[in-house]
């Protein structure tokens, strides 16, 4: 089976904003037209919520950017605005991992449209060791994990953890 069809979501490409699930650690913009003190850069906490001034928070976990634009437009109608009109884009998307046999595991800043091999490109490149042409990808919550095996050519996404096995002789 070829990567590109191993794991779910992986055929589709990161680029596919409007899709794209939120969660911990992605940071969002959000303007509210005409209110210049609602408006800002809020962090998605621990909890899957963002905090904005005057508002309790927002949980919006799970929810794509326009999911959290009619979330955030409810809120403020209910409590400050008429017809309020919100604009929400994800600023920057949370790190993705990549463990195993590259030469500086650890946390990256996630780029769009990235590739397993874009993955290890960024760690410093595979150790001697590796095995080059197959990774494993942890991706989602506890609730929702997928683990699954993809060639170097698979689709990374934001929070996925990349494990590049070492190979046998």
């Amino acid at each position: 089976m070829p990567a590109s069809q191993a794991g779910p979501a992986s055929d589709a490409a990161p680029a596919a904003v409007s899709q794209y699930r939120l969660d911990s650690g992605d940071e969002l913009r959000v303007i509210v037209f005409g209110q210049e003190r609602l408006s800002g850069t809020f962090r998605v906490d621990d909890a899957g919520a963002i905090s904005m001034p005057l508002l309790p928070p927002v949980g919006v976990r799970g929810l794509t950017a326009l999911e959290t634009k009619a979330a955030i437009e409810q809120a403020l109608s209910q409590t400050l605005l008429r017809n309020p009109n919100v604009s929400v884009q994800v600023a920057t998307f949370r790190p993705f991992f990549i463990l195993g046999e590259v030469n500086s595991p650890g946390q990256y800043p996630y780029v769009a449209g990235m590739t397993v091999e874009t993955a290890v490109a960024i760690a410093g490149g595979y150790t001697y060791r590796a095995n080059t042409s197959r990774a494993r990808i942890t991706r989602g919550g506890h609730a929702t994990k997928q683990e699954f095996k993809a060639d170097p050519t698979a689709a990374v996404f934001p929070g996925d953890t990349v494990f590049i096995r070492e190979r046998f002789f």
